[in-house]
Order: structure tokens, then sequence, then C-alpha cells
């Protein structure tokens, strides 16, 4: 197996770990958690597909188990950032409409760290060379990455308000529908605008927009939570493009891209620090309650 299915290989493995540990918390909730967990994979896979037929703009190098055109393992890291997100938001104080907007620039957050490097390890190629927009890139990218969190989350939390059965079993499969729509629908909305002052204006003015209202709610972030999911599921994302970027080499290549993931990692760290804290501690005392006993 060559070095480049490596980093392939350990991105999947990383996946189902963490894909495992947010199973874990969602069995504990319930089979309708579970349900919406899986949702999340499907859809994933399903966004992708669909992407890849309208835009035809990037493909996937060769992983372990693929669908199609598809990497199975990037649905499966869909399916389980989203959950995390939707994990973090849910213990803020931020109101319900909010949620998912918080939870698409969580998403961003993620992917400011991944997706340079990714190109540059291979997993997937955007056939521009690395130079283009944002170091390989495009910026339509990050749009994309914001509509694709967003629509699943709000439509998920929208129907899950529906009485009994539909509410918690209808809800996951409507996400599903309404989020692959409404990536279709603004992916062919940014995609088509001509000037290019204009396109590039749309994506600040809708990311900028969103950051400025999560900031402007100041939400504050409950820390009592022992649901590690939440924290490892960026900081296991953060962490593999760091290290796999230095071992490759890819993350200096420019050094700017070393710069923006331990960026990223930090503000990821600064806002999950109270959970972090919470959570060490707790098991810290556990483990010293079982030593003595």
């Amino acid at each position: 197996m060559s070095p480049l299915n490596l980093y392939f290989l350990g991105f999947e493995i990383l996946v189902l770990v963490l894909f495992l540990v947010c199973l874990k918390n969602a069995w504990q909730r319930g089979s309708s958690v579970v349900w919406q967990l899986f949702a999340g994979v499907i859809f994933g896979l399903l966004l992708e597909w669909a992407t890849i037929q309208q835009l035809d703009a990037y493909e996937y190098g060769s992983f372990l188990v693929m669908l199609g055109p598809v990497p199975v393992v990037v649905g499966v890291a869909w399916g389980t950032i989203i959950y995390s997100v939707r994990g973090f938001s849910d213990r803020t104080s931020l109101p319900e409409w909010a949620r998912p907007v918080l939870d698409g620039l969580m998403g961003l957050n993620i992917d400011l760290s991944m997706d340079a490097v990714a190109i540059r390890l291979g997993m997937w190629d955007w056939g521009k060379g690395p130079d283009y927009q944002y170091f390989g890139v495009p910026y339509n990218n990050f749009w994309a990455w914001f509509w694709v969190v967003f629509f699943f989350s709000a439509s998920l939390r929208l129907m899950s308000k529906l009485p009994g059965f539909w509410g918690r079993w209808f809800s996951p499969a409507g996400a599903i529908i309404c989020g692959t729509a409404g990536v279709l629908i603004t992916n062919e909305l940014i995609t088509n605008i001509p000037n290019d002052l204009i396109h590039y204006a749309t994506i600040v003015a809708v990311l900028g927009s969103a950051l400025l209202l999560i900031l402007a709610l100041r939400p504050e972030v409950q820390a009592r939570s022992r649901a590690a999911f939440v924290f490892l599921v960026p900081l296991g994302f953060h962490a593999y493009f760091l290290i796999a970027g230095l071992v490759s080499g890819a993350i200096l290549n420019p050094p700017f891209l070393l710069v923006v993931s331990i960026v990223m990692s930090i503000i990821a760290l600064w806002l999950h620090r109270g959970a972090l804290n919470y959570w060490y501690r707790s098991n810290k005392e556990t483990k010293t309650e079982k030593a003595s006993n």
C-alpha cells in the first residue's frame, strides 16, 4: 500500500471511530435519534452524488469503500459532523431558529483546516491546481459547506416539531429531501452569477452575516456536559489534518495553511473549553473514586 493510500485509510478509520462515538450517544438517547444520525449519513452520500452530477466540479480519489463516485467515508463524515455541531448548538443559549446558523459556521471551522490539505493528499481534486482561489479550493465550496449543514439542521429541527410519529420518524427523512433540495438550489444560484464581483460579494455577505448574527446574539455555552462526541468530532478532524499535513509536508505548501489549521484548532478548543474542562475533571474524579474503592 502506498503512503498516499495510508492517509486515505487513516481518514476512514478516524471517521469510523468518531461515528461510533456519536452512535453510542445516539443509542443512549433512543432509536429515533439513531435514525437522525443515519439520516445525516444518507444525506451526505446523496448530496455528494447529486452535486457531482449537477456541477461536475470535483472528483474523489479511490478510498477503501466507494459508492459509485462517492467514498462512503465522506457520507459518514457529513453525518458525524452534522450530528456533533447540532449537539454543540443545542448546548448553547441561542434561540432555536439561530442554531442552524451556528451549525453551518461550526462546519466551516472544520473545513477551513481540512479541504486545502485534503486535496494535497489526493483525497479529492477540484481540477483547478493548488493555486486556484483558496489554495486550490474554490470559494464556492465554503458557501456550499455552510448551506449543507444549515439546510439539514434547519429542516430536521423544524420537522421534529411535528406531533408524535411524524416528528420522531418522518423528520429525518424530510430533512434528507429538503436538505438536498436546498443544497442543489444554492449551488445553482451561486454558479449562475456571471459577474465575479457580485459572485464573491454574495458569498462574503452570506457567511459574514451569519457570523455577525451569532456574535450579536452572544450565545452562552453549557459546560456541564459529558457528551464527549461534541468536542471529539471537530478536534479529531483538526488533529488528523494537522498531523497528516505535517507528516506529508502538504500543510507547508504554502506554510499559510499551517497557520490557518492552528487558528481553526484554537477556535475549536476555545469554543469547547468549558466542556473539555468539565469532562476532564469528571473523569478524573471518577477514576479517583474507583481507585479509592
